[in-house]
Parts: C-alpha cells; structure tokens; sequence
C-alpha cells in the first residue's frame, strides 16, 4: 500500500481503546497515510454492569469489531490482545503486535503503600478472578470485592471510600497518564499477567496484502514470540477470563545469554490450591510449541482438576 493511501481503523469508544486507536494512527500517519477511526459500540460495552466470569467472555469485546472489518467498513481494528479469542477466526490475522506496555498489575491506593501493608480486612476491588485467586493465595485475610467499570470509574470508586486499593492493569495506567494512586507494580511472582496482557493487536483481513503491508513497521518480535507463547498455552488449557490463570513470557539474562522463560499459574477461585510451573526455553522450539509445553506440564501436575471444579 503506497503512502497517502486511506486507512480505516475500528475501535471500542473507551477512553482506553481510542488512546489505542489514536496511537496506531499516529504512527501511520507519520508513514504518510491518511487515517480514520471508526468507534464500534462491542456487546462488553452494553454489559458493563455484569461479571463476566458468570456469562462468559469470548469476543465479547471484539466481535463487533470484526464485523465491521469484515464487511469492509474499517480496514484493520485494534485491540488489547487479551480481549481476542485465542483462536482466530480464519478470515482475519493479527498483521502486527506492537511492543508490550507494562504487562504487570498495579496495586492502586490512596493510604497503603504496598499491597503487603494493607490491615487485616481491608478491602480490594477487583472483578478479575485471575487478580482475586492469587491475591488470595498471599492474603487470606482481606476483602476482595467486585470492581466493574472502565479505568477512570474504578479510580472514583476507591477515592469514594468503597475500598481501600484496587488493582488495575498498569499498561491502562501509564498509557491515560492515571499513576498518580499506584503505589506498587506488583512482582509477575505474585500476581501472574493474564497472557497478552499490555500487548495490543492489529487485526487485518486475511487476505488484506496491503493493509498487512503498510502495518508491517509496527510488529514487534519479541513481543509476537511472548504472546504466541502465551496464548498457546491459554488455548491449550481451554481458559478465558472465566477460569483463573495467569500466563506470562519473557526474556531473562542466564550466564550472560539471553532466554525465554514462561511461566502459567491456574489456581481454584479461593486461592486455595494452586498449580505454578517454570519452564526454559529449548532453542529449537517455536514459541506455539513452547505454550503448548507449558499446558502440558501444568495439567500433568494436576491444573486440570483445578480447571474442572470451576
């Protein structure tokens, strides 16, 4: 696609998705194209009031969105990654993966500086039951109560007195400039990331050449080779949002040389019990084969016995 050409991205409305979409589009433009935005209002944005673990999640934020891109009203769509389907449908491809944000959480408060100093009984709002399960695992001793809402809502709500910390995603945070109660990144040892978390998507037609093209100076390798990784395993353990698992690649220095290393937590909804694996990259391996090895191991120590009590 030469440049000047017209571009058509599709987006959720939020605060959050349009900085995303307005980020893409930024870029694209300065590669001398000519972009648009299309807001798509998703079933996620009419049902903002549910918990999603109770009626389930899958393209709950997206399949408007592909609609759209399918019937050629937009071009490309973007994404948060974590929002899409592990499997996509073949008509669309992920034409790039921009470098990840922070993929960790943030515990967000306006009196306690780290989430290990919180009092017996304090309250954390959170609706994630990824975030709940592990928390849990730490801190028997607290409150987890349902926090729904976009970024700035959650924020009011805490500032209200409804909790005393919340957690939120710390990629939201820094991209809206909303840092000013994050009180702690929390360790990715204490609270595993949800796979893709901080990464976004750009989904394209699959047959789309030229649009694929045009995006291409946006993929990001590594990025692509942790959340290929990641969303391997997910697929392979059959989860979404509804079932807590936390999976997370990354690269780490080991005798001067670099590796992947991922790692999955799948817990029961309580904290009480808990499968946590660690494995090493081998050097012939794709980063699909790497997850599905992940999923592999994790049921054999037992996740999926954790995975049918859901």
């Amino acid at each position: 696609m030469s440049s000047g050409s017209r571009i058509r991205i599709g987006s959720r409305g939020s605060e959050l998705a349009m900085w995303q979409a307005h980020h893409v589009a930024a870029a694209l433009r300065g590669a001398g194209h000519t972009v648009e935005i299309e807001v798509i209002r998703t079933t996620g944005d009419r049902l903002q009031g549910v918990a999603f673990n109770k009626v389930g999640t899958k393209g709950m934020f997206t399949k408007e969105i592909e609609e759209a891109l399918a019937d050629g009203r937009v071009d490309l769509a973007v994404h948060s990654l974590k929002d899409l389907p592990t499997e996509l449908h073949p008509a669309f491809a992920l034409a790039a993966l921009p470098r990840r944000a922070d993929p960790r959480d943030a515990f967000v408060s306006k009196e306690f500086a780290t989430f290990a100093s919180l009092p017996p009984g304090a309250r954390v709002g959170t609706s994630s039951l990824r975030r709940q399960s592990q928390l849990r695992a730490h801190r028997h001793d607290l409150q987890y109560v349902e926090f729904r809402g976009n970024v700035d809502t959650r924020l009011r709500k805490l500032e209200s007195g409804e909790a005393e910390a919340c957690i939120l995603a710390c990629a939201g945070l820094d991209r809206l400039e909303r840092t000013g109660l994050l009180r702690e990144r929390l360790s990715t040892e204490i609270v595993c990331p949800a796979a893709g978390q901080g990464a976004l998507a750009i989904e394209v037609r699959g047959g789309d050449l030229a649009i694929a093209e045009a995006l291409h100076f946006l993929d990001d390798a590594e990025t692509r080779f942790a959340v290929t990784a990641e969303r391997a395993a997910l697929h392979a353990l059959g989860g979404g949002c509804q079932v807590p698992i936390g999976i997370y690649c990354e690269q780490h220095q080991q005798q001067g040389q670099t590796h992947w290393q991922i790692r999955g937590s799948v817990l029961l909804p309580e904290g009480r019990a808990a499968v946590r694996v660690a494995l090493e990259h081998r050097t012939e391996e794709d980063p699909r084969a790497l997850g599905e090895r992940l999923a592999e191991e994790l049921l054999r120590q037992g996740a999926g016995a954790l995975l049918a009590a859901e």
